[in-house]
């Protein structure tokens, strides 16, 4: 394959990210754009040189290689189904789905049909994250601390329960998958929201939920997440280890240890770059660097909705290991 035909199925703010990494890339062609806001599809469409389609069974006619289905959480599930019908390979936007029954099913499509498949779970390319792994592969971790203070972002469905899955589901899955990545996986958490719901039109999720998490390895740690803010605050994670510190997110890593401090920058277009590149050379099949198949965002979502579960209940919730039927 010399060239990657890629479709877009959904044409907002992450669709046109990924469309802006991907028309780089000389090894890639756009074919083709749809939207359930035709007028959306149109421009994204007309601003990469591809063609509109009106829906996904004709987007799918059009003898792609891959498809990126870049849809709101409520919207997940029929997209995906199509596209492992049809024979392309399949990137997904995280969060997966709005519940745990549909990622289910489509991961076990995906087993039967034996896909290349990616997840935007981008952090996982930071180069900053590579680090922070090699500095923990020999320091058991004792305590986490993770962070997503930031704003409602400017779209209709994120504050409403129904349409997002709430800010733990469709925002700190980034922290609670770089968590798994640093720290291993989690068992068991225990959460509370606040109750209260931002203060824009429609809202119905908590503005602020605290939860604690106990990981398989012995480690323990807390989530922290409000959307109350005007602006993105900080979104990240803390992990500690006897004699180290480490602070990590996109914007850099800050290592303390008995050495001192040291500090080094992030560049959150490096992993937003990296994770379409790696797609795409897997689909070509000149790369293996997918980091995050549809499996491993399964065990990332699972958890996340194992979070809002708690915190909508006040229930401690186990998070048990995925049956092998599943992964």
């Amino acid at each position: 394959m010399r060239v990657c035909r890629v479709g877009l199925i959904g044409a907002g703010g992450v669709a046109q990210r990924h469309a802006r990494v991907l028309a780089d890339f000389d090894d890639v062609r756009i074919v083709g754009v749809t939207d359930v806001v035709p007028e959306a599809a149109t421009r994204l469409a007309e601003s990469t040189r591809a063609r509109f389609f009106p829906d996904v069974d004709a987007l799918l006619a059009a003898d792609l290689d891959a498809v990126y289905v870049c849809v709101p959480p409520f919207a997940h599930g029929a997209a995906e189904e199509a596209v492992l019908a049809a024979g392309p390979a399949l990137f997904v936007e995280k969060p997966l789905a709005l519940d745990r029954e549909t990622a289910l099913r489509i991961n076990r499509l995906v087993d039967e049909r034996g896909a290349v498949t990616a997840v935007g779970h981008h952090w996982r390319y930071l180069t900053v994250v590579d680090e922070a792994r090699r500095i923990l592969a020999d320091r058991p971790v004792r305590l986490v601390a993770g962070t997503w203070l930031d704003r409602v972002p400017p779209v209709a469905w994120w504050p409403r329960r129904d349409r997002s899955g709430g800010p733990v589901v469709e925002q700190a899955a980034h922290v609670l998958d770089l968590a798994r990545h640093l720290v291993g996986e989690v068992t068991e958490v225990w959460a509370a929201g606040n109750g209260t719901p931002p203060e824009v039109a429609g809202a119905d999720v908590d503005g602020a939920t605290a939860a604690a998490l106990r990981f398989a390895t012995g480690a323990v740690g807390t989530l922290g997440t409000t959307c109350a803010l005007g602006w993105k605050h900080r979104a990240g994670l803390e992990v500690y280890a006897d004699g180290l510190a480490l602070s990590v997110g996109e914007d850099g890593l800050l290592v303390r240890d008995g050495d001192g401090e040291r500090r080094i920058a992030g560049d959150p277009e490096q992993g937003r770059r990296d994770v379409d590149r790696a797609f795409v050379d897997a689909v070509r099949g000149i790369g293996a660097d997918v980091r995050v198949p549809y499996s491993e965002a399964l065990r990332t979502h699972l958890l996340a909705l194992a979070v809002a579960e708690s915190a909508a209940t006040g229930a401690l919730v186990r998070v048990p290991p995925l049956e092998p039927a599943n992964v």
